[in-house]
């Protein structure tokens, strides 16, 4: 756990929202000099609390706005079989994010793809195939209203 002041909490918000801003403004926002603020982010960069800046692309944009929400199952849960479907599932492209759940499936998978053939493709090809599925149920998206990346 890393000890946030005010003005460590600040800077977060801040970035959170928009992580191109300029170290002049963003002291001026936080209410702190440019060194440092500098030294705060770098800080936090280090600490492990900052894990990394990127872009955010807007997917409709790019032919990706099919998404799907996909239940799977497995058929052995144990340790070595959780961590086998772990590492498989990483190294699916389309697939945008993946939770382990508590419930009667094990995993939600978020597969983001350019429509919905693509994403049977996606399905049958290479989440069927992941070590240990059992079976999939997939409900798919009709309008995206909130999204934490926008």
């Amino acid at each position: 756990m890393v000890e946030l002041d005010e003005f460590d909490r600040k800077i977060l918000a801040i970035l959170g929202r928009d992580g191109r801003i300029t170290y002049t403004e963003l002291a001026q926002r936080v209410g702190l000099s440019k060194t440092p603020c500098q030294q705060r982010v770098k800080r936090l960069v280090e600490s492990g609390l900052i894990i990394g800046f990127r872009a955010i692309v807007d997917p409709a944009k790019v032919g990706l706005d099919h998404v799907a929400f996909t239940e799977v199952k497995l058929s052995d849960t144990r340790e070595e079989a959780l961590r086998r479907f772990n590492s498989a599932v990483r190294q699916i492209p389309e697939v945008e994010e993946c939770h382990m759940i508590a419930s009667s499936f094990d995993y939600l998978l978020k597969v983001r793809t350019p429509d919905i053939r693509r994403y049977r493709i996606v399905l049958g090809e290479k989440i069927s195939s992941l070590p240990h599925v059992a079976s999939t149920s997939t409900f798919v998206a009709m309008e995206t209203i909130l999204e934490s990346a926008r």
